[in-house]
């Protein structure tokens, strides 16, 4: 049985009498140990999948119209509020993308660790145990740190801060969104490091979400690609960098700079992801395909199983642009 499925989850955004379906029919899962990445451009979908996980999103405005979300065999939208607070850092846990923003400026970073442990665990609730998880996720000198406040650190420091506070309830899943964004190259390569290293360590499964392909590269597993609130393509992270298969994936991949080439200029995807009160009819990536035929805006491609673990939201697959090296060249599948 995987950790996490979501089954043809559906949910809305209610503004006044009228809504919009933000996420429209996803369905992945998760085993344990497991790494899985969504990608995509900002607005496809991708945090919101995550954060109903968990059920985090406020309803109202948000409405869970359909599917299921299980989570080690039990259905969180069927939840009682008591059951969620149990999950809630219990069985998965947070990191987001802008540390500075999710730790309490006014709390010494030891005082915000002990509260997560005194929710989940509270006999560990001690400095010893800060120490331990200020050491797992590599902060030196923990001992000296536990009085710091979130603005004596770095935003590297900050970040695994915000893992060892997820860490101490000792989750079955993290969920990483986009944890590496604010933060340079080198810092970066550190933090990813660190989430493969403690997945290694602790046997957790990791669902990272990034708009970074490069991040995909480095951390394996499988790949989710997400537009306007579908997956478009599911596959191993070798396979897709290799040789992606939907338009968009191959469209994502020919925009990141490549070193080995001269270019004039950068490949861009033509257009933007259309709004949620504004989606084509039929492929809602027809508009700015590049293989696009009448049809596509008619009829609404269904995910299928075009090779063996590879799922494929477009009839023409076959018929793209031969763009296989796309992650080769772009040191992607390193």
């Amino acid at each position: 049985m995987a950790l996490l499925e979501l089954k043809n989850l559906k949910v809305d955004f209610i503004s006044g009498v009228s809504s919009v379906r933000a996420i429209d029919g996803v369905s992945f899962n998760i085993d344990a140990g497991e790494t899985l990445c969504l990608v995509g451009e900002s607005g496809c979908g991708k945090s919101v999948t995550a954060l109903s996980i968990a059920r985090l999103l406020p309803a109202p405005p948000a409405r869970y119209a359909g599917g299921e979300v299980r989570l080690n065999g039990r259905d969180v939208l069927k939840m009682s509020k008591a059951e969620l607070r149990e999950i809630r850092g219990g069985v998965v846990s947070y990191v987001f993308q802008e540390p500075s923003a999710s730790l309490n400026p006014v709390m010494r970073i030891g005082s915000q660790i002990k509260e997560a442990l005194k929710l989940h665990r509270p006999q560990k609730a001690n400095d010893a145990e800060v120490i331990r998880l200020l050491k797992l996720v590599g902060i030196p000198a923990p001992e000296s740190r536990l009085k710091d406040y979130p603005f004596q650190l770095s935003g590297g420091m900050q970040q695994r801060v915000m893992l060892a506070m997820a860490l101490a309830t000792e989750p079955r899943l993290l969920v990483a969104d986009e944890p590496t964004t604010a933060l340079d190259v080198t810092i970066q390569a550190q933090i990813l490091e660190l989430l493969k290293d403690l997945q290694q360590r602790l046997g957790m499964a990791i669902l990272l979400i990034s708009h970074n392909l490069g991040i995909v590269g480095d951390m394996g597993g499988r790949v989710g690609v997400m537009y306007a609130g579908q997956i478009v393509e599911q596959a191993t992270a070798r396979d897709l960098l290799a040789r992606p298969l939907h338009p968009y994936t191959r469209a994502l991949l020919d925009s990141v700079p490549r070193l080995n080439t001269r270019a004039h200029r950068l490949s861009s995807i033509p257009g933007s992801v259309p709004g949620l009160e504004d989606l084509p009819p039929g492929c809602r990536f027809a508009p700015r395909c590049v293989i696009a035929k009448p049809e596509c805006g008619r009829s609404v491609p269904e995910l299928a199983e075009v090779e063996t673990g590879r799922w494929v939201r477009c009839p023409y697959w076959n018929s793209a642009p031969d763009q296989h090296q796309a992650g080769v060249e772009t040191g992607l599948g390193r």
